[in-house]
């Protein structure tokens, strides 16, 4: 009877210990994936202007900038509540939408379209109707060879289904067999 006992309690104390090390690792790993997504969350959101940008900026420059990104012509309302509550600051309409429009002209490429699409961008529908069969194709030639190839990278990992060393500390295996 005492060996059994014996012999539960140093079970029980090897799983203590493969819990204990498997719960610092993933709390370790929990806490990087929060404090990348935080620092990427940053990336997302729309850019804060300060009361003096709202006050010196060039319009047709910030117009230009976000025409190249895609932007549509409702963001310039983020600028607005911006700089609504600095006296004296105004974002000039006119002069953004006419910056706006010249950085779309180097948006709505073919090659740019062709490049967002191969490197997992979005396309943002912003650019002119006309001529918008040959960006969406383009488009749809770079998309087609992103997805390949992440297809291809993803085959080609050792451990294409996220089981193997690192997770808990074995190769792991779905209900235990070896498949």
């Amino acid at each position: 009877m005492n060996n059994i006992i014996k012999r539960n309690s140093s079970a029980a104390n090897f799983a203590n210990k493969l819990a204990n090390k498997a719960t610092s690792k993933s709390s370790i790993a929990l806490s990087l994936m929060g404090a990348a997504l935080f620092t990427l969350s940053g990336c997302a959101t729309t850019q804060s202007l300060t009361p003096q940008q709202c006050q010196s900026s060039n319009w047709q420059e910030v117009g230009y900038a976000d025409g190249i990104r895609g932007r549509s012509g409702a963001y310039f309302g983020q600028y607005a509540n911006q700089c609504a509550s600095v006296v004296g600051a105004t974002p000039n309409r006119i002069q953004w939408e006419q910056g706006r429009q010249q950085g779309l002209k180097n948006y709505c490429t073919e090659l740019n379209a062709y490049k967002l699409g191969r490197e997992g961008y979005d396309w943002q529908p912003v650019c002119p109707l006309e001529g918008i069969e040959k960006l969406e194709e383009a488009y749809s030639q770079g998309r087609y060879y992103y997805i390949r190839q992440r297809d291809l990278d993803y085959l080609r990992s050792p451990y294409p289904f996220g089981y193997g060393p690192g997770r808990f500390g074995y190769g792991h295996r779905p209900l235990g067999y070896g498949w």
